[in-house]
């Protein structure tokens, strides 16, 4: 998941380039933009989401039921709809996680009222009455305008239920199973471009050996079969951070069924015990949580190196399925349900990542950031009839226009940017040639405290204008609330010049700035 792109951390073109010494402290940044030597498009996948049966994700999240009196269409509350419509959302990933590890599809369809109650045994030992099914998600979806990846059942379900699941979703015929879904309010088949078969078999998904999880995946893929004329992209439950064996192993010896592979990294401040606050951080942590977060650059680059040895021709890809920043969840939430405060910290983060992901985009054609909705790196918090914004929801919607553009590659030479043990570059950069024909830049300084002037050279690419938008704050913990629920949103930006095929631009001290060139 690392991308390495990190406003600070861009990994030079060339090693000659990268064994250059970065400028010291106080000479300007400079980057080279090559307009000239195009690199694969940015998938617009890669701004995907994920929303699992998880705390209020689901229910207040998205869901309120129909006969709520928080704005809703047909139960689905509007304000987070149309939040996600804003953002582009281009896929959803459901039910999980690890509740799609123990998810039994037949008791989410039907009435309502006539679905089994269970028990939530992975987050919070909480009541599911599965109010949200399959109907319910893939409903939402064609509403967002998103693609949904449905996560199947490998941990205690059979091969025949997922193969039964994927046939109600997708049969355009008269078979029991079409009909049995026409019947509960759906003749048509929905679209199912995405199926992951499973989640974290090493983990909550079935604590399995690479070995015996590519076996599995092997049966369980022979099953997943879409009508005549259709495909679905089969995504193989990935490694978790930098488990290069799962990664090896998995490719090797099943690599042939399946399209995609995921691997999982969370950026945790400090370790599972003791993550680390949302808020009311230092600025040791600022820089800790950064300095982890640009790991990412790593695991992508040697979990791609695993996939080379035994698909030169990159067919299968590599999907970041789970990434965000994790951590201790807030005072007085309730236990399991992973409700965090989200801060300017968390935007540069997002457009780090960004970065990095740019790089990679031969291999990472998908990731999910989690989650879309009150847990974790969300989107958007909830609250009753109130929803706000978050900072990451800012990042996206400033990077929105990078979906499917071709990547131009990046050189970033910039000064270091430490506090304490915590080093990374202070500048990072990327950008695409969208598919609007304009150029869009995003830059971030992870410095703290001082601005960083950056020259920027453009090669092979030509503009008569520029415009751009920053997000930044005055406090490395800013964040936004019900009661303000603007503290960190974009702004105009006009820190930029453009002159005889050089950008000039100075970017304040942390903040994401996007840049237009048209």
């Amino acid at each position: 998941m690392r991308m390495m792109f990190s406003a600070i951390a861009l990994v030079l073109s060339s090693p000659a380039l990268a064994q250059q010494a970065p400028p010291v402290d106080g000479a300007p940044a400079t980057i080279t933009v090559h307009g000239d030597k195009p690199a694969p498009k940015f998938d617009k996948r890669i701004f995907g989401q994920f929303a699992e049966h998880l705390g209020t994700g689901i229910y207040g999240g998205i869901w309120v039921g129909k006969g709520s009196r928080i704005p809703n269409i047909n139960g689905y509350r509007t304000d987070v709809l149309d939040a996600l419509k804003a953002i582009r959302t281009p896929v959803i990933r459901w039910p999980g996680g690890c509740f799609a590890d123990e998810y039994h599809w037949r008791e989410g369809i039907g009435a309502p009222a006539k679905r089994e109650v269970k028990i939530n045994t992975n987050w919070g030992g909480v009541t599911e009455d599965n109010a949200v099914g399959t109907h319910e998600f893939m409903n939402y979806s064609e509403m967002v305008g998103a693609e949904p990846y449905v996560s199947g059942n490998v941990g205690n379900g059979a091969p025949s239920e997922m193969a039964e699941w994927v046939e109600y979703m997708t049969s355009p015929t008269g078979s029991t199973l079409a009909k049995e879904r026409a019947s509960n309010g759906r003749k048509a088949p929905w679209k199912l471009p995405m199926f992951g078969i499973g989640n974290e078999l090493w983990g909550c998904g079935g604590n399995m050996r690479p070995e015996y999880a590519a076996d599995v995946t092997r049966r369980y893929s022979t099953f997943v079969k879409m009508p005549e004329g259709q495909r679905v992209m089969k995504i193989a439950s990935g490694a978790n951070a930098d488990d290069y064996n799962w990664t090896d192993v998995m490719m090797r010896d099943a690599g042939a069924q399946f399209d995609g592979i995921g691997v999982h990294y969370y950026t945790i401040p400090y370790d599972w015990a003791k993550k680390g606050a949302a808020t009311g951080f230092d600025e040791d942590q600022w820089a800790r949580t950064l300095a982890k977060t640009v790991k990412m650059d790593d695991y992508i680059t040697e979990h791609a190196k695993r996939m080379d040895k035994y698909d030169p021709g990159k067919r299968v890809a590599l999907l970041v399925d789970e990434w965000g920043t994790w951590y201790d969840q807030e005072p007085g939430s309730h236990p399991g349900f992973l409700y965090q405060q989200n801060s300017l910290r968390d935007a540069l983060v997002t457009s780090l990542n960004f970065d990095i992901f740019a790089r990679h985009t031969d291999r990472l054609r998908g990731a999910n950031i989690a989650q879309m909705v009150n847990v974790l790196q969300a989107m958007m918090l909830t609250d009753g009839n109130r929803m706000v914004r978050t900072p990451t929801y800012w990042v996206f919607d400033l990077y929105k226009d990078y979906q499917d553009g071709v990547v131009l590659p990046v050189d970033v030479q910039s000064r270091w940017y430490n506090k304490n043990q915590w080093t990374l570059k202070a500048v990072s950069a990327s950008a695409v040639r969208g598919v609007d024909g304009a150029v869009h830049m995003g830059l971030t300084n992870v410095d703290p405290n001082q601005p960083a002037t950056v020259s920027v050279k453009l090669d092979g690419v030509t503009g008569a204008g520029i415009t751009g938008r920053i997000l930044t704050a005055s406090a490395i913990d800013a964040h936004n609330t019900f009661d303000a629920p603007d503290v960190v949103k974009p702004a105009a930006f006009n820190g930029a010049t453009l002159a005889n095929g050089t950008l000039t631009v100075t970017l304040p001290a942390k903040s994401v700035v996007m840049l237009d060139i048209r």
